[in-house]
C-alpha cells in the first residue's frame, strides 16, 4: 500500500469577490461546463430571481414567534452581500411582510471572510452588541452544516434546522455538534428558552 503525502497550496489567500460576482461566475462556470448558452438578459433575469425567492412553510410562523418574543433579537446574518440581502427581505413576497421583525442584516463584506471564517462570526457579535470574547449568547440558526461548525468553534450556540430528518453527519470537527436539532423553525423559540445561556 502506498500512502501519498497531500500537499495543499492556498492561490488566492487574501482574495475576496463578493457573493454577487461569485454567484454570476457560478452561473456561468455552469453554462460553459455544458455547453448552453444565455443572454446576457437571461442572466440577468436569473440573477435577479434572488429579489424573489419562496420561503419554506415553516417561515412564516417561525418568524411569528420571533416578533412576539421580545428577547430575541433576530438578525440576518449572510456571506451575501447587503444589497442582494436586503433585495431578497424586501422583495420577497414571503419575507417582505416580515422584514421589520430583523434589526438588522449582517454580511461578511465588511471583513471580507467567508462563513465559517472565525473573522465572521465575530463580525456578527461586534454588530449586535455582543462582546466577541463571550459568543455563548448568541444563536445560529442555520441548515448548513458548515455554518453550525463555525458558529461552534467560536463558542456560539448553534440551531441545525434537519428538515428532511436525516441526523447529523459532519464528520469533518466531530466535537463541534450543533446545540440543537431541529425539523422545523417553528421548533427554534421554544428551544433557544429550553437552553438558557
Amino acid at each position: 500500500m502506498t500512502v501519498k503525502t497531500v500537499v495543499a497550496f492556498d492561490l488566492y489567500e487574501g482574495r475576496y469577490e463578493d457573493f454577487s460576482t461569485i454567484t454570476r461566475n457560478c452561473l456561468l462556470h455552469a453554462l460553459a461546463e455544458n455547453n448552453e448558452q444565455l443572454s446576457d438578459n437571461n442572466i440577468e433575469h436569473l440573477m435577479q430571481a434572488y429579489d424573489s425567492l419562496s420561503t419554506f412553510s415553516d417561515v412564516k410562523p417561525a418568524l411569528t414567534q420571533i416578533a412576539a418574543d421580545p428577547n430575541i433579537q433576530a438578525v440576518i446574518f449572510s456571506n451575501g452581500t447587503k444589497t442582494m440581502v436586503s433585495n431578497s427581505v424586501l422583495r420577497s413576497k414571503d419575507l417582505s411582510p416580515h422584514a421589520s421583525i430583523f434589526q438588522d442584516i449582517v454580511t461578511v463584506d465588511e471583513v471580507k471572510q467567508y462563513k465559517p471564517s472565525k473573522a465572521s462570526y465575530e463580525h456578527l457579535a461586534k454588530q449586535t452588541g455582543q462582546n466577541p470574547s463571550d459568543m455563548s449568547k448568541l444563536w445560529l440558526i442555520s441548515g448548513n452544516p458548515f455554518d453550525i461548525v463555525g458558529a461552534r468553534a467560536t463558542g456560539m450556540q448553534a440551531i441545525w434546522v434537519d428538515r428532511i430528518g436525516t441526523g447529523w453527519k459532519d464528520a469533518v470537527a466531530p466535537d463541534l455538534q450543533p446545540t440543537v436539532i431541529v425539523h422545523s423553525l417553528e421548533q427554534i423559540v421554544n428551544e433557544i428558552h429550553r437552553h438558557p445561556v
